[in-house]
């Protein structure tokens, strides 16, 4: 009886010991080479970048032996992105650790023919959806008010508005748009969905759907927008000028999709003049947001450091993943979310 080869994985971004450890226990036949101290250190739980360390020769050796041995490779290997197809002759497939990967993936000199990439979708739905249903809250509920009147000692009634009733559009129906749409029908909020042609329209929670090009027909309705599609050709500045003239006075943007997927500039100035009611920004067109960007001083915008998906749980739900697609890998059965560079998703 022949015997069964070794599958030699990489772990090429920080992960915990007692995860490395889940991997190795996936299957006897697995090599797992992971050394830390090659790697960046993270800055916080779950970043898997952070600042490279500089390496000796000798480490600078071991980590190209480890590399020219990998087969499969957990996330990328951003030490010398336009050498990966030179560093990692064997190398069959790349787990990444995010799931909008269409802006990372052609910073890699690597053959997509010769290597599937694989995505983290639906790792990062959870906590995304959260934040979209917390920023619709935050300013159906005056919280931008409360914080002023708060900082001024300053006790006054007021009328809030209820989230249930509202109209919210969700473009992108990808698992966090998904998620988003079951969280927000829940709390009685009547969903549309705004979909690629040709893309899922239907899902729990969505009650209508409509294409991208019909989105400036349905905005004058909308009290919500909640932004979940990846970036693409097609994506890029989809919320422009016109896209905020057509919007409900006061309608509340949410950005957890990409900062280039808004009209940066067309936001600030419906903002400025009312239009905008609010909005809550994971990202940004540059990251990080300058320091002169208005949008920090408004107090009608929400800003988080494009970090609204990684909570404390990320690093396990991410090795979850790859290690029912490493089962899948070496029963040769079919990945899971695997990257189609054609749609950039």
């Amino acid at each position: 009886m022949s015997a069964v080869p070794t599958v030699t994985v990489v772990i090429a971004s920080p992960l915990e010991a007692e995860h490395v450890a889940t991997i190795r226990a996936v299957d006897e036949h697995l090599e797992v080479l992971y050394e830390p101290d090659l790697l960046a250190t993270p800055r916080y739980v779950s970043d898997h970048g952070g600042e490279l360390p500089e390496l000796t020769a000798e480490q600078d050796r071991r980590w190209h032996e480890m590399l020219a041995r990998a087969e499969v490779s957990f996330d990328f290997d951003r030490r010398e992105p336009t050498l990966a197809e030179v560093n990692f002759p064997r190398l069959r497939w790349v787990q990444a650790t995010s799931a909008g990967v269409g802006q990372v993936v052609p910073r890699f000199s690597l053959d997509l023919s010769r290597v599937v990439v694989t995505t983290a979708a639906g790792v990062h739905a959870v906590p995304l959806a959260e934040f979209a249903v917390a920023s619709l809250l935050h300013f159906a509920k005056g919280f931008p008010q409360l914080r002023a009147w708060q900082q001024e000692h300053r006790w006054t009634r007021y009328t809030s508005r209820n989230l249930a009733g509202q109209r919210v559009l969700v473009v992108g129906l990808g698992s966090v748009g998904r998620a988003v749409a079951a969280k927000l029908a829940a709390l009685d909020v009547h969903v549309t969905a705004a979909v690629r042609p040709g893309g899922t329209s239907s899902a729990p929670g969505v009650g209508a759907a409509v294409a991208f090009s019909d989105l400036h027909r349905v905005l004058p309705d909308m009290d919500g927008i909640v932004l979940a599609c990846p970036l693409t050709s097609e994506t890029e500045n989809l919320v422009d000028a016109a896209a905020f003239a057509a919007m409900k006075a006061g309608a509340v943007l949410v950005n957890v999709a990409r900062g280039q997927v808004v009209d940066e500039e067309a936001m600030t100035s419906a903002l400025a003049d009312g239009r905008l009611g609010g909005a809550a920004l994971d990202v940004a067109s540059q990251e990080p947001l300058p320091p002169t960007s208005p949008l920090w001083d408004s107090d009608r915008v929400v800003i988080s450091p494009h970090s609204a998906s990684t909570v404390a749980s990320e690093n396990a739900l991410v090795t979850d993943l790859f290690c029912r697609n490493l089962r899948r890998w070496l029963d040769g059965e079919p990945l899971i979310n695997v990257y189609d560079p054609e749609r950039g998703y």
